[in-house]
């Protein structure tokens, strides 16, 4: 199983409530325990303006690129729109797209259908095309999705997104193309206050727990898979934990845990690959949103050796 992951996700972003020492803080995690390897670990490449320019406008491009943000664009943002931090976004878009290519090549070269690559990042779902919003200035599943589809790899995609705030950028992006499958579990009196239209949404009461949260999803998951996707992006935010401080579900560690083996499992019946990105996790203790992150990894992993031990069993 690939990790993509770089050391400058750690960007300095001053005094803020996103985390971005979490994703150092996962990859040491990951290779302390031996659940990945340093050989398994890529490094991404920044995504080319070519490649945002398939989910973003040029004249927001432009804005960005020139530094030229209005004082109310940046406060839609929530974050800075400094040099670096445009570079860091760029950065996290070409991690999401590595992750695709990855699980997209190790589907195509065992002929098993299922694959799974994980981005230690990434899942920046508030950003529309034209511009920024809740701490996501580049949509990187969407750059992620259009660059697959326009090398001919992709042809219909389902998007899990199981972050507490709605998808509400991707919805909107993908809202008049029917090739792409957008469903968003979240909770609903939270940000963004307008939510966007998805192919399927459910909107969880504010302190719904892991009965409710499972129990909705996995409902939600055949009707996902009914559309036969060949490709899978899976948003995986650690936000629905019921400590985070910019959540009001009610999940516990185990909770969330067991939410991520039930993506997993629909993704291994279908026999697809799957791009896997970590999104929200805003824990009041920082090593929590670590262990969340670390869970879905480990999820992921156990899924992919099933799938590996099951293929290896002798035909009766």
């Amino acid at each position: 199983m690939k990790i993509v992951y770089s050391d400058a996700y750690g960007v300095d972003i001053g005094p803020h409530v996103f985390p971005t020492a979490k994703y150092a803080g996962v990859h040491a995690v990951l290779l302390a325990r031996g659940i990945v390897s340093a050989g398994d670990v890529i490094s991404p490449a920044p995504a080319s303006w070519d490649e945002l320019a398939l989910a973003h406008t040029p004249h927001y491009l432009e804005k960005i690129r020139s530094g030229r943000l209005s004082p109310l664009e940046i406060a839609r943002l929530e974050i800075p729109a400094s040099p670096p931090v445009v570079e860091w976004f760029r950065l996290m878009a070409g991690g999401t797209l590595t992750a695709a290519r990855a699980a997209h090549a190790s589907s195509a070269a065992t002929g098993s259908g299922f694959a799974v690559a994980v981005h230690l990042g990434g899942g920046f779902h508030h950003a529309c095309a034209d511009h920024g919003e809740g701490f996501c200035m580049i949509n990187d599943l969407a750059v992620a999705i259009r660059a697959l589809r326009e090398s001919g790899r992709l042809s219909r995609v389902a998007v899990i997104d199981c972050d507490v705030h709605q998808g509400n950028g991707t919805a909107l992006i993908f809202a008049h193309d029917p090739s792409v499958f957008t469903f968003s579990i979240h909770q609903e009196r939270n940000y963004p206050a307008y939510k966007a239209k998805s192919s399927l949404d459910i909107g969880l009461v504010d302190g719904a727990g892991d009965g409710e949260y499972l129990s909705a999803l996995g409902a939600a998951l055949p009707q996902i898979f009914a559309i036969r996707p060949d490709f899978v992006f899976y948003v995986a935010g650690a936000d629905p934990y019921a400590a985070d401080q910019l959540g009001g579900l009610a999940l516990t560690a185990e909770g969330l845990r067991r939410r991520d083996r039930l993506v997993f499992e629909a993704v291994h019946r279908a026999a697809v690959p799957v791009a896997v990105t970590l999104a929200g996790g805003y824990a009041v203790r920082l090593e929590d949103t670590v262990a969340i992150h670390i869970a879905t990894v480990e999820e992921a992993h156990a899924a992919l050796s099933r799938s590996t031990a099951g293929s290896a069993r002798p035909r009766s």
